[in-house]
């Protein structure tokens, strides 16, 4: 059983930046992908990033070049740096472990076997 903790949440001003952290606590062996996803109520949840244990990331556009995602194997946790944020960016971001690598992983599918409470991120303009 593997669980995680969101951190680094708060309310920021356009233009600002915040770093996520997720603990996982638990075995997670690869293969794997781990992940950030965001939703805001009335919506689907949409991935962010993800990075799998190959090492590939992949990002959703409207992030791209603004946030970087990022893991620490020796600390078990999950890292996304959020640059440049916009008021787009308000939502709930949940940190999520998928016990395999597939192509869930690239295309960000919400399918993954483990997920944190989530952390709010507020973007003021």
């Amino acid at each position: 059983q593997v669980q995680l903790a969101e951190s680094g949440g708060g309310s920021v001003q356009a233009g600002g930046s915040l770093r996520l952290s997720c603990a996982a606590s638990g075995h997670i062996s690869s293969p794997y992908c781990m992940g950030w996803f965001r939703q805001i109520p009335g919506k689907d949840r949409e991935g962010v990033a993800t990075i799998g244990s190959d090492g590939t990331t992949t990002y959703a556009d409207s992030v791209k070049g603004r946030f970087t995602i990022s893991q620490d194997k020796a600390k078990n946790t999950l890292y996304l740096q959020m640059n440049s944020l916009k008021p787009d960016d308000t939502a709930t971001y949940y940190c999520a472990v998928d016990g395999v690598l597939s192509h869930y992983c690239y295309t960000m599918r919400p399918t993954f076997d483990y997920w944190g409470q989530g952390t709010q991120v507020t973007v003021s303009s």
